[in-house]
């Protein structure tokens, strides 16, 4: 480590004093590793506010990495409790623009040509200046507007070096921080890590955009930006301008409200069990209103993919939902999760009915998905079940969806409009007319576990081919049984041993002198030695050994 990245941990230490953090710090050891210890005083605002909120402001007196690292965590409800996840939501960038001829200088780096060459016009003043990039209109040589997105000047390097230095405050956590949740320090900066050289990375953006283009160019309610390939590289995405506005309930007519909501469902309905690739972050400012109530969706940095198994379990999972059923429910994510150690089934289904019986106590069109799905997410977490990220993705984005559905248009009823997409997707499996009938639950409980079978089978049938499997049968009585025979075993072992050792030594020195009267002193030394080590064995095996370990924690509790 050297005195750059000592320095930035002195920063961050510091920083964390300050808003209340300085305790964590201090167990973990990062004064005494930076060799003094500064006196730093809360502040006042940190002293009055919950944990949360303190660590919102942490993250963002840090700067641009830390910043980053918050965004990304608000989109994991997997890593972080819901309170810190609802916290981090209301994280934003709050950066200076830099000046104009740093981004020329960014654009011919990474183009290779000159500005001029490239565009007719750059507009000077940016439309949106964050923390990873900042954003300017222009026009193109043939004369079609445009928007560059041009990567910070040594932003990457930056990130790197303060991912290096989490990465050493991590270890020193781990060292002293009980763990709480499933991940720990070290396995959330690896998340952070991989998430932010994906957004750093403008290929990767432009390769969404145009998946994104391909999946909805039938779907005139919705307009995907297109790619300027030739203009855009790692660090540059020009991409094409679209004129709208940022939608706003208030101006809006109840038909209009009505239409824009019916197109932001239908959109998102599409994105899910159609394309299985949807809009990581779908929140207002993403989206732009157009002529006609259409739709426009911007920043592709961060998007989910979902296989078809994905989506025919998510299907799944909301019917399970609707009908209250929590067997179902508790089933379905447990298969989908990876459960750290073999978790308590009947207390994870348990506590996931009290859950549905909180949250639906009428109809599904009165469901707070918002709640909902944080209860369940916090659930999965407290049984230690890794939730895949794509559901906690999917999960951030269910939420911020409904909440502009809701602002749209309050009285829609989601169950309704929602009827016919359900209908269309389980169209040969289930009748969705039954939905509040036996019959369905009965079906899903058994597609349920009819899905389980088969991996459960194959993993048992391949134990038995590697030679893995085998099977425990325990009872008490067998237990105490066995366990008696091996100490006569072993005590008549000794016995015979010590015998052998005797007579030999009798045998040996019986002749010999000296004599002490008629009987050989060696033959009594040989008995004595024998009488020994018997003794010190059978110490050792009744007080040191397995077997004696097992007999005295028995005597103990016996005791007791």
């Amino acid at each position: 480590m050297n005195l750059q990245d000592l320095n930035r941990i002195r920063q961050i230490t510091v920083i964390a004093a300050r808003h209340g953090f300085g305790e964590v710090a201090e167990r973990a050891g990062v004064w005494r590793m930076l060799g003094r210890k500064e006196k730093v005083e809360v502040s006042q605002e940190s002293q009055r506010t919950s944990t949360a909120h303190r660590f919102r402001l942490f993250l963002a007196e840090l700067g641009p990495t830390f910043i980053k690292l918050g965004q990304v965590l608000s989109t994991r409800a997997d890593l972080l409790p819901a309170e810190f996840v609802e916290e981090l939501a209301t994280l934003q960038d709050n950066v200076e623009a830099i000046p104009l001829e740093q981004i020329h200088a960014q654009i011919r780096e990474a183009l290779g040509k000159e500005v001029h060459e490239l565009f007719a016009h750059v507009d000077p003043e940016p439309l949106a200046a964050a923390s990873i990039a900042q954003v300017h209109r222009a026009v193109t040589l043939e004369g079609e507007e445009v928007v560059i997105k041009v990567q910070r000047p040594d932003i990457a390097q930056r990130i790197d070096a303060d991912l290096g230095v989490l990465r050493s405050l991590a270890r020193l956590l781990e060292a002293v921080v009980e763990e709480t949740g499933i991940y720990t320090p070290s396995g959330i900066v690896d998340e952070f890590d991989r998430a932010i050289h994906e957004e750093l990375d403008f290929i990767n953006e432009a390769t969404n955009i145009r998946a994104f283009l391909e999946n909805h160019k039938d779907r005139p309610y919705l307009k995907i930006p297109r790619v300027h390939a030739e203009l855009s590289s790692r660090t540059v995405l020009t991409l094409e301008f679209i004129r709208g506005e940022k939608i706003n309930p208030s101006v809006l007519s109840e038909a209009d409200r009505k239409q824009v909501a019916q197109n932001l469902l239908e959109a998102s309905f599409r994105q899910l069990f159609d394309d299985g690739l949807f809009h990581g972050d779908p929140h207002p400012g993403n989206l732009l209103l157009m002529e006609g109530n259409r739709l426009a969706l911007l920043d592709f940095g961060v998007v989910g993919r979902l296989t078809r198994p994905m989506q025919e379990t998510l299907v799944m999972l909301c019917l399970a939902v609707a009908l209250k059923d929590s067997d179902s429910v508790a089933r379905i994510l447990y298969r989908v999760g990876v459960p750290d150690a073999r978790a308590n089934l009947m207390g994870f289904r348990n506590d996931i009915e009290s859950i549905l019986g909180q949250h639906l106590p009428t109809t599904l069109g009165q469901v707070d998905a918002r709640t909902l799905l944080r209860d369940l997410l916090d659930l999965a977490v407290k049984y230690r079940i890794r939730i895949p990220k794509e559901y906690a993705l999917l999960s951030r984005a269910s939420i911020s969806t409904e909440g502009m559905l809701r602002s749209l248009y309050p009285e829609m009823n989601i169950l309704e409009v929602a009827l016919p997409y359900a209908k269309e997707l389980m169209a040969g499996r289930y009748d969705p007319s039954q939905l509040q009938g036996g019959l369905m639950r009965t079906l899903l409980r058994f597609q349920s576990m009819a899905q389980d079978l088969p991996t459960q089978l194959s993993q048992i049938l391949m134990d038995l081919e590697t030679g893995k499997f085998s099977v425990t049968v325990r009872a008490e009585q067998f237990d105490k049984l066995n366990e008696n025979l091996r100490s006569v075993a072993v005590i008549a072992f000794l016995g015979l041993c010590a015998c052998g050792f005797i007579v030999g030594a009798f045998i040996a020195f019986a002749p010999r002198p000296p004599m002490y009267g008629n009987v050989p002193v060696m033959g009594i030394v040989g008995i004595a030695v024998a009488a020994a080590l018997f003794g010190a064995v059978l110490t050792w095996y009744l007080f040191g050994g397995r077997f004696g370990k097992v007999s005295v924690s028995r005597f103990l509790k016996k005791k007791r």
